[in-house]
């Protein structure tokens, strides 16, 4: 083995060992391994009080190498080949196989969690659950067991492509289908059962997201130091970049997952559970002072060609990361502090309490927030400043009407999510589809007006290497890509945009949807995202694979509006309710019958189909006299240009279509002009 390769080694040995040391004492001091005695339920056993933290360690820590080797390999060095022909350097490509016996090892503690956790619920000794029928039973009846079977399946596969990956593109697809693969776990722990679960349940996705490629890639570049390989600079800038984000919103989510379980900010120092998260957040902070260092002194450093100083840094600072993870396993394992008083049903599946009767200044005041899409609308609106005000900073302008519009389309997200709609939209079917037709006909027009991509595209910088893929280069790539071009076809974002709703409200798919609240998000999320590639297609701002004539898009904007208005009339015309059993769980006292209320629901689909087609009428009307005044423009410079080359007797004048034209209309005013005039000298000569 090389030395590079036993630096390595006894840098990964050494991050084991901080892992195992405060895995093992946090696990001890939380009482997470103590025997607990409850009439009627077995004791799992000691193999399996210890072997499932350390299985959950080994998981979590090989699933945050294999983010970071496909990162490495994806997007952390630099692409070859150029634009015609891109591909992934040598040093790339071994990332990827790395990812592949990474992600191995990923499954495989995946499968040894699935088999601990499924002793650890029934209380039985894993030896008899591996002998026995339970496993087997048990996994799809147990929401840990189903997610962490869905890792085991989706490792697999990032481990079996990985082996044979060499494109740039479908590294960034084997590193998104690793990113799915790390949130069903989380999702189904402490953050599913808190007090307000939905905030819990993103708070522990945006943690768990930010965190595998924070710590994997770290490793990773520390790896690539240790190594002595090429291109550490520009890899180790990059990850800095990067890192800052991770460590934001880590730290964010993380004080989000805190205050979800820890009402009393006493309960840090008085409840075990407070006493691991508070030394999370002292290891969070230790981290941040390692971020620091090495944005101030060993990054600058590698281009003094001095990398020893930022591999043994960034080799500590990998042990105080593991350690960290070994931390946040053993607060995994810690049941947190028991609710006071006794919680509603309501509250149970709303994660709040039955709000009061419904009015107009409830919902307009009533404010509920959502995380996601608070979330959401902040990132969407600082990465729009952002972009105008470096077109700004460069002398460039940037259309304001845009702007208002993009605003205006954030400003109509926080009002149905964030205000009493969202708070009464789980309750009552009818303030349901107002929220739907505003995410899915009304704020998709503003967005799409405000020309995101195109501000992108100005504001973004080209790659520094050449060749290389910067985000500007991977946007003009998603663009031009195959599946840009299927799902912005017409036909396609029409069918999507009208089928999908009546697929959605008339199966049994909307009732599970509403049951669960990440489900509610992926609902009101395709709501978002399937208007939006409508009104690309339709209005047709930012570049797209096909560009509709005006004629074209007024005629299937007719064609597509009247189906909601189908859609309204079904729903007021169905005697049967939708999703009975969701809203007779969750119907309000003061609220009317189940089936009245869809009625109602169905009416405001029917209506509200008209304004936001009096808006894209407007947009279209407005881009229509736009194009013509611009093609009056181009044609009329034409023509100037022409008839200067035309007054040079330059060649080539005739090729001008609209030079040869007025040529052709002078040349036939000359002869109109002759022949009058010999008219005239005609209708003199019997005079004379």
């Amino acid at each position: 083995m090389s030395e590079g390769g036993l630096r390595v080694l006894r840098a990964a040995a050494a991050a084991l060992a901080a892992a195992a040391a405060v895995l093992v004492a946090a696990l001890v001091l939380g009482g997470a391994v103590t025997e607990q005695v409850i009439p009627g339920i077995g004791d799992a056993g000691a193999v399996t009080r210890w072997g499932l933290p350390v299985s959950r360690t080994a998981m979590d820590l090989l699933s945050a190498l294999t983010v970071g080797a496909l990162l490495a390999g994806a997007a952390l060095l630099p692409i070859e080949g150029g634009r015609e022909a891109p591909r992934l350097a040598k040093d790339s490509v071994g990332y990827l196989r790395a990812a592949s016996w990474l992600a191995a090892g990923w499954a495989a503690a995946a499968a040894a969690t699935l088999v601990f956790t499924v002793a650890d619920v029934l209380g039985q000794p894993v030896t008899d659950v591996l002998g026995g029928n339970e496993l087997s039973s048990y996994i799809g009846s147990l929401e840990q067991g189903t997610a962490l079977m869905i890792v085991v399946l989706l490792a697999v596969v990032v481990a079996l492509l990985a082996r044979t990956t060499t494109t740039p593109a479908a590294a960034f697809g084997l590193l998104a289908l690793a990113g799915i693969a790390l949130l069903p776990p989380p999702l189904t722990g402490h953050s599913a059962s808190a007090a307000n679960h939905e905030v819990a349940v993103t708070g522990v996705a945006l943690h768990v997201a930010a965190i595998a490629p924070w710590v994997g890639g770290l490793a990773v570049v520390g790896a690539h130091a240790l190594l002595r390989r090429d291109k550490l600079p520009i890899m180790a800038e990059r990850f800095s970049r990067l890192a800052l984000w991770c460590y934001i919103t880590v730290g964010a989510s993380g004080m989000v997952n805190v205050v979800s379980r820890l009402p009393s900010p006493a309960e840090l120092f008085t409840t075990d559970y407070g006493r691991l998260a508070l030394g999370k957040i002292i290891a969070w902070a230790v981290l941040g002072w390692f971020g620091w260092w090495h944005r101030e002194r060993t990054v600058p450093a590698l281009h003094d060609r001095k990398p020893r100083a930022f591999a043994r840094f960034a080799a500590v600072e990998a042990a105080v990361m593991a350690g960290t993870m070994g931390l946040a396993v053993a607060l995994a394992r810690t049941a947190p502090p028991p609710e006071t008083g006794t919680e509603s049903a309501i509250k149970t599946q709303l994660g709040f309490d039955m709000p009061p009767h419904i009015n107009l200044e409830r919902l307009a005041t009533l404010w509920h927030f959502d995380l996601f899409f608070g979330v959401l609308v902040v990132v969407l609106g600082g990465l729009y400043i952002g972009g105008v005000l470096r077109l700004r900073r460069r002398g460039d302008s940037w259309p304001i009407g845009r702007t208002v519009s993009w605003f205006f389309g954030l400003l109509t997200i926080v009002i149905v999510t964030q205000t009493g709609v969202s708070r009464y939209a789980p309750l009552l079917f009818s303030v349901h589809m107002a929220q739907h037709m505003v995410l899915n006909m009304l704020t998709p027009i503003f967005l799409v007006v405000g020309a995101p991509t195109t501000l992108a595209l100005r504001a973004l910088k080209p790659a520094k290497v050449r060749g290389d893929r910067g985000p500007r280069e991977w946007l003009t790539a998603v663009l031009h890509s195959r599946f840009v071009r299927f799902v912005a076809h017409p036909a396609f974002a029409t069918i999507l945009f009208m089928g999908s709703t009546f697929a959605l409200y008339f199966t049994p798919l909307f009732e599970d949807l509403m049951r669960d609240h990440l489900g509610h998000i992926a609902m009101m999320v395709h709501f978002l995202a399937s208007g939006c590639l409508f009104f690309w297609v339709l209005l047709g701002i930012d570049p797209a694979p096909r560009q509709l004539p005006h004629p074209l898009r007024l005629l299937l904007l007719f064609v597509t509006m009247p189906f909601h208005a189908f859609f309204g009339i079904a729903l007021m015309n169905l005697n049967q309710a939708l999703a009975a059993g969701w809203y007779n769980a969750v119907n309000p006292p003061w609220g009317t019958t189940v089936l009245h209320d869809q009625h109602t629901g169905g009416s405001i689909a029917w209506a509200f189909g008209e304004v936001p087609t009096f808006v894209v009428l407007l947009v279209m009307a407005f881009q229509w006299y736009a194009d013509d005044q611009r093609q009056a423009r181009r044609l009329d410079r034409k023509a100037d240009r022409a008839a200067e080359r035309t007054a040079r007797g330059e060649a080539g004048a005739e090729e001008d279509e609209l030079a040869v034209y007025n040529a052709r209309l002078a040349k036939l005013a000359e002869r109109d002009r002759l022949a009058s005039e010999q008219g005239r000298k005609a209708a003199r000569q019997p005079e004379a």
